[in-house]
């Protein structure tokens, strides 16, 4: 995943997202939106990864209760240690909650994820200790909200997925 210079553009629409009143908006509709685009760019692109200029793969694995696939797309962070992997972190746009994908991954930790048209499957891990904080500074590299969304929630912990393929 190379990382390329964001646009002012780009970088207009991050301060956007990262703030309250722009994640509320976001944490509701990004999803519906990013699935559109995707199937219109054939899987290569969603309207997320074209405004903001960040990487976004599309998860999908069983859910955690029902056992159904269930598909969403998430920021995906480049593990610079280890570029074959994925880096998903469950911020939730800071709400005071951990998004369900994260608890349908540590129930069912096999995924198959989509990034730029390519689709692999992995195999889902919780970071921790000093691979959490390895995997936190690249994501704070990445993307300008992370910051805001660890204040906004609150006592939470923000957990960190590391995907790592299946052979």
């Amino acid at each position: 995943m190379p990382k390329k210079p964001l646009s002012p553009f780009q970088r207009f629409i991050q301060k956007i997202a990262s703030s309250k009143p722009g994640a509320w908006f976001l944490a509701r509709t990004q999803h519906h939106l990013d699935r559109i685009v995707f199937k219109l760019s054939g899987g290569r692109t969603t309207m997320a990864g074209v405004l903001t200029g960040l990487p976004v793969v599309i998860l999908a694995n069983k859910g955690a209760k029902s056992g159904l696939i269930r598909t969403i797309p998430l920021l995906c962070i480049e593990d610079e240690n280890n570029p074959d992997n994925l880096i998903l972190i469950a911020s939730n746009f800071g709400q005071g909650h951990n998004p369900a994908w994260y608890y349908n991954l540590k129930a069912n930790p096999e995924a198959n994820c989509t990034l730029y048209g390519i689709t692999r499957t992995y195999q889902a891990r919780e970071a921790q200790g000093e691979d959490y904080e390895r995997c936190w500074s690249y994501a704070l590299d990445t993307y300008m909200g992370f910051p805001h969304y660890k204040i906004r929630a609150g006592q939470r912990h923000i957990p960190i997925m590391v995907m790592e393929p299946v052979a």
